[in-house]
């Protein structure tokens, strides 16, 4: 019967009424979860456990879509060990992993209700900045001396047909509503890679002055106008690409040795580049002469803005002499323990006066910020999809990303069921229409 199946509702309609009373979704008593117990991909398993009930001050949300990200490798290899479990004992309180996702409100606790209601839309930003409220005794030390926690660490994940918001969630302003309601599900899930995105160019900085006897002014984020240079054409790479065209530059230079990468990159933006004015160069540095190509597009001043967007501190040392003056460096990917003390030239520092920058994740107005863009058009997340599949596919991702099989984001369904693995070029509203209309919901 009805009553018995979770129904996806058409994006930006009502829910679909699934129950009599109360709330309009039914929700059963046991949901799908990717639960891990212990290190090692061996602790890692489908299971069925019980859907959590919220308390006074919780809410329940569905799962709509779900990303799956690189960071949860390191969370399974580390297990116990990683750093924002705080002493946690995963073998006695197991975690449901996921930090990319949306949601849609099924049930609000008696306290929140006015506030919020069933069928409203979320994305749920995962680096929740505020102090365990719930299980302080499962914490080191009570939890004392702890002001930062996560989604799919010590809070329930998105890989799971349903997620508690729990009091910590709204506490760090993390629960952030969709600015427009027929965003699609998978789409709205990578608001949280991107956002980190976000971040990354909100912290360019540059000087500029009217005239020689002006105060200096500063304009963030990428240079209008400029050059941008993205080393690493990877889904973080591309990711980078997609929202420096927002700024308007007048032309972005994309480098990757894999020419797969740069067919995708000038595949996806090419058009959209092209419309708005912004000249797009995707190269092979091992076949194309960068330095010679940055000379040519800025008339032997270097690149404006120089983003870092992979993990190799060779490309940054290489990276760093593309830079102009007043330009912002931007080391973007992160390097391993043990490799990350690499070669700066200070001269550039001091008299180019390049900024150096980084970031390391995005916030709740990153993420804010991400879905705007998203909804006015100023950014593709579908562009970065690449593989679609039901919950059950979880682990096969996990390991795919694991084994770089995977260029691009691989994002899940959970209350879709489907025994195949879909591989895509892009993943567009009407996909996501067509396919969840397929499953009969």
């Amino acid at each position: 019967m009805l009553k018995n199946r979770i129904c996806y509702h058409p994006m930006g309609s009502n829910p679909s009424t699934t129950q009599t009373g109360g709330s309009p979704f039914y929700v059963p008593d046991k949901m799908r979860a990717l639960v891990l117990d212990g290190t090692g991909f061996e602790h890692l398993h489908m299971r069925q456990v019980p859907t959590p009930r919220p308390g006074p001050r919780q809410m329940l949300a569905r799962v709509d879509a779900a990303g799956i990200c690189t960071s949860n490798i390191k969370l399974i290899e580390q297990g116990p060990r990683h750093n924002l479990l705080y002493g946690w004992d995963i073998t006695r309180y197991p975690l449901i992993l996921g930090d990319e996702g949306s949601v849609t409100l099924v049930e609000v606790g008696e306290e929140l209700r006015g506030r919020y209601h069933p069928g409203e839309r979320y994305v749920i930003q995962p680096a929740v900045d505020h102090p365990p409220i719930n299980h302080r005794q499962r914490y080191r030390n009570e939890a004392r001396g702890i002001e930062k926690i996560a989604v799919s660490y010590t809070l329930a994940g998105h890989l799971a047909e349903y997620i508690l918001i729990v009091e910590e969630i709204l506490a760090g302003d993390c629960l952030i509503p969709l600015p427009d309601a027929s965003l699609p599900y998978a789409h709205a899930a990578l608001g949280e890679p991107l956002s980190c995105v976000i971040s990354g160019q909100d912290h360019h900085l540059h000087l500029t002055q009217e005239s020689a006897l002006s105060p200096r002014g500063v304009v963030k984020g990428l240079k209008p106008g400029g050059v941008t240079l993205v080393v690493g054409s990877g889904v973080m790479g591309r990711m980078h690409v997609d929202l420096a065209l927002s700024y308007r530059p007048r032309a972005i230079i994309a480098t990757d040795l894999i020419d797969e990468r740069l067919d995708l990159v000038q595949q996806l933006f090419g058009p959209r580049a092209e419309q708005l004015g912004v000249t797009l160069h995707a190269v092979n540095p091992s076949k194309i002469d960068v330095q010679a190509l940055i000379d040519q597009v800025t008339d032997h001043r270097g690149a404006d803005d120089v983003i870092v967007a992979v993990g190799s501190g060779r490309a940054i040392e290489i990276a760093q002499n593309y830079a102009a003056r007043g330009a912002v460096l931007n080391v973007f990917g992160g390097l391993k323990k043990g490799e990350d003390i690499i070669g700066l030239d200070t001269g550039i520092v001091h008299y180019k006066e390049v900024n150096v920058t980084g970031s390391s994740g995005g916030s709740p107005w990153d993420v804010a910020r991400t879905l705007e863009l998203m909804a006015g058009g100023e950014i593709d997340a579908g562009a970065h999809i690449t593989r679609i599949g039901d919950l059950e596919h979880a682990i096969q991702f996990l390991e795919m990303v694991k084994a770089q099989e995977i260029d691009g984001k691989a994002v899940v369904y959970p209350h879709r069921r489907t025994a195949d693995i879909l591989a895509v070029p892009a993943w567009t509203a009407e996909d996501e229409q067509d396919f969840l209309a397929a499953s009969g919901g």
